[in-house]
């Protein structure tokens, strides 16, 4: 089986999707205890303006993943295409905007795409007893982070996200803005990886 795979949604997919994508992957890597947990999970991302395909990650963002333990190495900016969400079984956005290009893109991948910031808000309340059991092998991991994407969409319902939400645009911003975006993305990164693999 493929790898849970999850696409990060931003802009220009220079910053924060980028930021999101490497976080991640490190909290899997760390929580899995394995020098690639590439094979477990899948963290890619791409950008909705396109104008910066091909660039390397913006150097603030890529300076703020190295000092976090993840690596920029391999970097490349990416356009969003439709067959990037078809391929994702959880799409993460920084802003409801790009949330409601993605859907316009996709409507069926409606119940998989969350704002960041509304994923990790509904992220706690999940019941953790109801999960698929948590072991490091990709088809068991796959099978567990569907579920955990099911359970956020049922306390999602309707609910449109909230204001606070949506992730800053940092780009041409100083480092403190950097950096409290990158916490913001860790406070929902940590608590998913954790939950995927207790």
């Amino acid at each position: 089986m493929a790898p849970f795979t999850v696409l990060h949604v931003c802009m220009g997919n220079i910053c924060r999707s980028p930021m999101a994508e490497r976080l991640l992957a490190r909290a899997v890597r760390d929580r899995s205890g394995e020098p690639d947990g590439g094979h477990l999970l899948r963290s890619v991302s791409a950008g909705t303006g396109g104008w910066h395909e091909g660039e390397e990650m913006n150097p603030p963002a890529a300076r703020l993943v190295r000092a976090r333990r993840g690596t920029d190495e391999g970097f490349l900016a990416r356009k969003l295409r439709g067959d990037f969400i078809d391929e994702a079984d959880l799409i993460l956005t920084a802003t409801a905007d790009q949330y409601d290009y993605v859907v316009a893109l996709r409507p069926d991948a409606a119940s998989r795409t969350f704002v960041l910031g509304e994923f990790g808000r509904l992220l706690s309340a999940v019941d953790q007893a109801a999960l698929p059991s948590a072991e490091p092998k990709p088809d068991a991991l796959h099978a567990r982070g569907a579920a955990i994407v099911e359970a956020v969409a049922a306390l999602r319902g309707s609910d449109a996200p909230q204001a606070g939400d949506d992730l800053d645009d940092p780009w041409g911003r100083g480092d403190q803005t950097f950096h409290r975006v990158a916490d913001e993305i860790e406070d929902t990164t940590m608590p998913f990886a954790t939950l995927l693999l207790p």
